[in-house]
């Protein structure tokens, strides 16, 4: 009997636990969230690949394509939080044609709506701490991203909370090691200007005390809360400190002059960092980035761990949380993603766009091409004379609306599969822009041909869309 009731009551406590997906669940953040929390909630990680030995049991792991939103409906089921950690930073297509910025923002718009659909009560967003001086546009690309991602976590019904932080200092953690890297192998540092611009690194433990504070929590709901130890230091001082830490003796001078360009060289050569990590890094090294007192962290009192304690155990614990095996995708090999953003100073409908499109298209090219559409919304592009279209969209009202219009790629003679691809005209940012987007596209010409000709050909004919657009609405 006794047995009977405390078996029931792990059951009672497995049910009343907050089902909590991590968007990004094997990075850094990540990773140490499900090792801290993983009795607390009930973790789902989300991943692109799938699991195929979990040595975690009280973490599910569903498998999901972040570009695909029924994909992402399916994996925020029964969902009740969501801590979002995506920054897009690999290509996940052979051909990647778009900024990191367009690819960032399609991916949180894409998270919105399928958290919107599945009723996940609140998104929990951790991107970085606004400057305090200028206007956006004069910001760092970086930095603009972040805030477009967060207005477009905030754009739908869910709740979302957004965690801004400087660098979050632990171990793993990639912006630290980038520093630790740079004390290791340089005794003599002639640092640039941008070195002597203040900001407020946070430990990962305080980090992720917080997101499990602002987890539910109504109180912030809807809100940006910037996130730093109280202690406001500079990059230079936060080397010194480093050094002294790991007992070398370093010898760190400033020159009056910021040189992003030879920093982005040092800085990723001896921090030993990928140039997709240290560009957007050292460009937003600029701006002064502490914490705005009217946003900080007011939910609990917290003894903040100081720099130097964070660094130390970052040095000293080099353990990794574990983390499941995956297997190996099987996708198809030469696929081509193309994100292009448009103007849309009107605030025109995703439909008014893509029939803009339909219309502009062959108009633009009309000694070379025409345009046939049935009742079935298929368009079919042909080139001259040629009785086969070189190109057929058909669109799926089902996956449409005014603020998206999905066509599947379903058929022409430059199209490799017509089961794989889709086309897409999105509205983002409250209708400022559009995105045009080609996805997984498979084509039927040879590799080298396709990325010298026609790859090359679709972005001139999407940018000459652009300029008639803007021209249009003038």
């Amino acid at each position: 009997m006794g047995r009977a009731i405390a078996y029931l009551g792990v059951l009672t406590t497995v049910f009343m636990k907050k089902k909590v997906a991590i968007a990004g669940a094997t990075g850094y953040i990540g990773r140490w969230f499900i090792d801290r929390f993983k009795d607390k909630y009930h973790i789902i990680g989300l991943s692109r690949r799938e699991v195929k030995e979990n040595p975690i049991p009280e973490t599910e792991w569903r498998q999901v394509e972040l570009y695909s939103i029924s994909s992402t409906i399916e994996a925020l089921k029964g969902v009740d939080y969501a801590i979002y950690l995506v920054h897009s930073m690999s290509a996940s297509t052979r051909l990647n044609q778009g900024s990191f910025e367009d690819t960032d923002l399609i991916l949180a718009d894409n998270f919105a709506r399928a958290a919107e659909v599945t009723g996940v009560g609140q998104i929990i967003y951790i991107g970085g701490i606004m400057p305090k001086e200028g206007e956006p546009e004069n910001w760092s690309r970086h930095l603009r991203s972040r805030l477009e991602v967060e207005e477009t976590l905030n754009s739908r019904k869910p709740s979302m909370t957004a965690l801004r932080a400087s660098i979050i200092v632990g171990p793993g953690g990639s912006s630290f090691d980038m520093i630790k890297n740079l004390v290791r192998k340089l005794p003599v540092m002639i640092c640039p200007k941008w070195t002597e611009s203040e900001t407020q690194p946070i430990s990962l433990r305080d980090t992720l005390t917080i997101i499990d504070a602002c987890l539910g929590n109504e109180k912030v709901y809807g809100k940006a809360i910037e996130i730093g130890n109280p202690q406001v230091m500079s990059y230079k001082e936060m080397l010194i400190q480093t050094a002294r830490v790991m007992g070398k003796k370093r010898y760190i001078f400033s020159v009056p002059f910021f040189s992003p360009g030879l920093s982005k060289l040092w800085v990723g050569f001896f921090g030993e960092s990928p140039p997709q990590l240290v560009s957007p890094l050292v460009e937003s090294l600029k701006h002064t980035m502490t914490v705005n007192k009217e946003l900080e962290f007011k939910e609990q009192n917290l003894d903040y761990q100081c720099y130097e304690e964070a660094a130390k155990f970052a040095l000293e614990n080099t353990r990794q949380p574990d983390l499941p095996s995956f297997s190996s995708s099987v996708k198809e090999k030469n696929t081509v993603r193309s994100l292009q953003r448009l103007p849309n100073h009107q605030r025109r409908s995703a439909p008014w766009v893509a029939n803009r499109y339909k219309i502009w298209l062959p108009t633009f090219f009309r000694f070379f091409l025409h345009a046939k559409e049935n009742d079935l919304g298929t368009v079919s592009i042909y080139l001259w004379k040629i009785e086969r279209p070189m190109l057929q969209l058909t669109l799926e009202p089902s996956r449409s609306d005014e603020k998206r219009q999905l066509f599947y790629i379903s058929g022409g003679w430059l199209v490799g599969r017509v089961d794989y691809g889709w086309l897409e005209f999105r509205s983002v940012l409250q209708g400022r822009f559009i995105i045009s987007a080609i996805h997984e596209f498979v084509p039927k010409i040879p590799w080298f041909i396709y990325v010298n000709t026609q790859a090359r050909l679709h972005l001139w004919v999407m940018n000459r869309f652009g300029s008639y657009l803007k021209k249009y609405e003038a």
